[in-house]
């Protein structure tokens, strides 16, 4: 009797605790608040930051600090002309770059706090191809996927509908899904999200970096450089983030929507 209304519970609070992305208007699950994942975020990204070591190439640095503030404020302007700037609320925005020739990735926190590779800077190639993964990354932390996919693998895995119960049952595995779920410390971090977030994240991105001045035509090339710098991948179907081919063609056919927010630096 009591397990099905604990079940019961549940499935309410899974009900309920749907909100929309700020910009595409997606339904999506939230069983975490900003409020209790940007702690969680800050304190896992001062550990990752701590560990680096940070890079010492001071003219990659400062690209990948100049490109993350001018997402930044492209960003702040696109919420406020939305009237959805409380969905920034908490966000302490930070970027660095972590010396790893290996890590072919890049990623932002819950909260705007963000960690690129040296390993993608040869892909990245110059200012606009950084542009172009902020831009993506960035838009995961605004359209919320890290707190989507934490609140699906919290139910997956935990049966649990609140953080709290989760970080109260088992911290460790609370830090573990959130890092997973922003596709932290993982080679090729940026393919790690489902289709439906990468495809967002590519759209939204898009516009963020046009806003900011760079050419959003710029994005296709970069990730015809990703596959051909990435190896064999495998077919769609089987894949949890779309084939390079889709992407780029996809990405093309929002170019016209992003170029009316582009003003050329």
């Amino acid at each position: 009797m009591w397990k099905k209304v604990i079940v019961f519970a549940a499935v309410l609070s899974v009900l309920y605790a749907c909100s929309k992305v700020a910009v595409t208007g997606r339904s999506q699950l939230s069983l975490v608040s900003n409020g209790e994942i940007i702690p969680m975020a800050n304190k896992e990204y001062v550990e990752v930051i701590k560990k680096g070591p940070l890079s010492t190439n001071q003219e990659q640095t400062q690209m990948v600090k100049r490109v993350g503030v001018k997402i930044q404020k492209a960003v702040e302007q696109y919420m406020a002309q939305k009237g959805a700037s409380s969905e920034l609320a908490g966000f302490a925005w930070e970027f660095n770059l972590i010396d790893d020739p290996k890590m072919v990735n890049a990623w932002c926190m819950p909260g705007g706090k963000v960690a690129f590779y040296t390993g993608i800077m040869p892909i990245c190639k110059d200012e606009t191809g950084v542009a172009v993964v902020m831009g993506h990354e960035v838009a995961h932390a605004i359209a919320n996927h890290g707190r989507e996919r934490m609140s699906q693998q919290m139910i997956a895995q935990y049966g649990l509908s609140t953080v709290s119960a989760l970080m109260g049952q088992n911290p460790t595995a609370g830090k573990e899904l959130l890092m997973q779920a922003v596709g932290a410390g993982t080679n090729v971090g940026m393919l790690k999200f489902s289709r439906e977030h990468e495809s967002e994240a590519d759209h939204i991105g898009l516009i963020f970096m046009a806003m900011a001045g760079y050419d959003p035509a710029a994005a296709p090339a970069f990730w015809q450089r990703m596959g051909q710098g990435g190896g064999s991948e495998p077919p769609e179907f089987l894949s949890t983030h779309p084939s390079h081919g889709t992407r780029i063609k996809d990405l093309q056919g929002w170019i016209p929507e992003a170029m009316k927010y582009y003003k050329k630096q």
